[in-house]
């Protein structure tokens, strides 16, 4: 078989035949596009037929045709390309197999930029990823522009793209997953969030999970943006200053603390843009108490997705009014109820310990902490000053519920085994004017669906303390 080189390119139509590895949403999504396209399907995943029936099944409705993962061997020579799928590791056994016999791999991201004609303006971090995305859609859209918003914020980027026009936008969030198959991948602007220990259940190190980070601004040229978060010591090292050269686009930075290499600050409790080009003098863009998203980090987002909507060319007028309109997503610092005087918060989608430090600084008042799940590799440490600081007493669950416990100090803790089982400890041990906040630090799937599913499980339990004893 001759070498077959990303640069040779793909017509993505009749006569190309594509492998599609891994039958999840973004696999699937990836079929129904390919197929209108009328290229011809194979499709694939670690599991077998037994083991996915309903994913199988919608992908042969798709007119995809089933191989197994052992059996993918006898297909490499007709292939054009693999398209995998970001919960499948370039390493795995049969991306191997693709590598070897030399046929391009290709991820969803990649794939849907090669079918885009509208600019796409990208945004990755550890966490604070959607928020920004669905934030930065939001103020697009409020300014008057054709927006459309996929990608690892829950609807697949490739279903987004379809029939895009080129004068309209594309926001992606992209997880270090998904950037790890970019070839070509090339968004207008870049949004690079902040990066602290996830996912080291994947990564051998901090850097090399960094490294798939810093991969969203690696194929930006001079005419592009990078925003970027000047506080945030493993981001800031991007910055031109710094003597790096890895960001090769315009670069914008936002902060906290101010200092001149901020093109975003607070000055006296007020968010403000220092323009890079024309008239150089400070513009006041919204007090921060308006900002409608809890929480120091939430700032930090708000000002990300302000600068990339600057760099689209939105007015600084109108991107204020639209801010104040936006409404926050579910499942993040969500206030489901206040029952009795103390407040119930889901922040299920908090599922690194990072997230949960910052939604436990997001409060002034004591603080009911529901915790645990299934560690993505990462240690507790930092979390455990966090909760000895600012946590009465702590919830745990799931399989990190010893972790958990181990780094809690003096602070009380219970066990819990369901989520009704939580939320009913954490009645009895709040009192008025507190906080019960479910905010895990962990994936949901030792003991939920998804995230969603954990969400709303609390909400549902929250809801249930409302009902009379016997109803």
């Amino acid at each position: 078989m001759g070498y077959r080189e990303m640069k040779d390119g793909f017509r993505f139509g009749t006569g190309e035949t594509i492998l599609v590895i891994g039958l999840g949403k973004s696999g699937l999504a990836c079929i129904e596009v390919l197929r209108e396209l009328g290229v011809t399907i194979f499709a694939t995943d670690e599991k077998s037929r037994e083991q996915l029936a309903d994913a199988v099944a919608a992908a042969e409705s798709f007119g995809a045709r089933f191989v197994e993962a052992a059996d993918v061997a006898g297909i490499v020579e007709g292939l054009s390309c693999a398209v995998l799928s970001p919960g499948i590791p370039p390493t795995s056994p049969v991306a191997r197999r693709m590598y070897h016999a030399n046929v391009p791999v290709l991820g969803e991201i990649e794939l849907a930029y090669r079918l885009c004609n509208a600019p796409i303006v990208a945004v990755t971090g550890t966490k604070g990823k959607s928020t920004t995305t669905a934030l930065i859609g939001h103020l697009l859209r409020s300014c008057g522009l054709s927006v459309r918003v996929g990608g690892n914020i829950g609807n697949p980027l490739i279903k987004e793209v379809r029939g895009a026009a080129a004068d309209s936008w594309v926001v992606a969030e992209v997880s270090s997953f998904q950037l790890e198959t970019i070839r070509a991948f090339k968004p207008r602007v870049a949004v690079l969030l902040n990066v602290s220990p996830d996912h080291l259940d994947r990564y051998h190190s901090m850097e090399e999970y960094a490294e798939a980070k810093y991969r969203i601004c690696a194929n930006q040229s001079l005419t592009d943006w990078f925003v970027g978060n000047l506080d945030d010591p493993m981001v800031s090292v991007l910055h031109w200053r710094r003597g790096d050269t890895r960001v090769q686009a315009r670069q914008l930075w936002f902060s906290l603390r101010g200092g001149d290499e901020a093109t975003m600050y607070l000055r006296d409790g007020m968010l403000t843009y220092a323009p890079v080009a024309g008239d150089p003098r400070p513009i006041s863009i919204m007090p921060s108490a308006e900002i409608p998203l809890a929480g120091e980090h939430n700032l930090e987002n708000a000002m990300a997705a302000l600068l990339a909507a600057l760099a689209v060319g939105c007015r600084p007028a109108a991107l204020r009014v639209a801010l104040a309109t936006f409404a926050p997503m579910s499942h993040r610092l969500e206030t489901v109820a206040d029952i009795d005087g103390v407040r119930y918060v889901d922040d299920s989608k908090a599922t690194n310990p990072a997230a949960v430090v910052a939604a436990l600084r997001t409060y002034d008042r004591p603080i009911v902490l529901i915790a645990g799940g299934r560690s993505k590799g990462g240690d507790f440490d930092a979390l455990g000053a966090e909760i000895r600081d600012r946590v009465e007493t702590l919830v745990v669950i799931g399989e990190s519920a010893a972790a958990i416990r181990a780094v809690a100090g003096g602070v009380p803790v219970v066990e819990a085994f369901s989520m009704e089982e939580a939320v009913q400890h954490a009645r009895r041990l709040a009192r008025e004017g507190d906080v019960v906040l479910l905010s895990p630090g962990c994936a949901s799937f030792d003991m939920f669906a998804s995230a969603d599913d954990r969400g709303e499980r609390f909400a549902a339990a929250v809801a249930a303390l409302r009902e009379p004893a016997g109803a």
